[in-house]
């Protein structure tokens, strides 16, 4: 499994970004889809998740701003990511968990200012 992250970038506070994560196959053979993300000197931290059975899960931080959908018809999981702040900066990445394996998309940068 092959997964292609885009979307990041740079943005006010305030404003949205939507991340997408193009994966290599049908995704509705993928038990679980998440978004998760990094700075520099911390843990990975989830950020979202969705599950094949329509269940979604966020971290605190971002419930209520940030919404995971996944399109089974373009195999794409998006992250609309509203009401960005400074805090949410940092690099993002798509993960899918397929029975015992994990696979990891590369890293996309979000930037947010103040």
């Amino acid at each position: 499994v092959q997964l292609q992250a885009s979307g990041g970038g740079s943005v006010q506070a305030g404003e949205s970004l939507r991340l997408s994560c193009a994966v290599s196959r049908s995704i509705d053979s993928i038990d679980t889809m998440a978004w998760y993300r990094q700075v520099p000197g911390k843990q990975r931290e989830l950020v979202a998740s969705s599950g094949s059975g329509g269940d979604r899960n966020y971290a605190d931080s971002v419930k209520g701003r940030f919404t995971i959908s996944r399109d089974d018809v373009k195999n794409t999981v998006y992250l609309q990511m509203d009401s960005l702040k400074p805090e949410d900066a940092a690099v993002y990445y798509c993960r899918a968990e397929r029975g015992r394996f994990a696979y990891w998309g590369q890293g996309t940068q979000v930037t947010v200012s103040s």
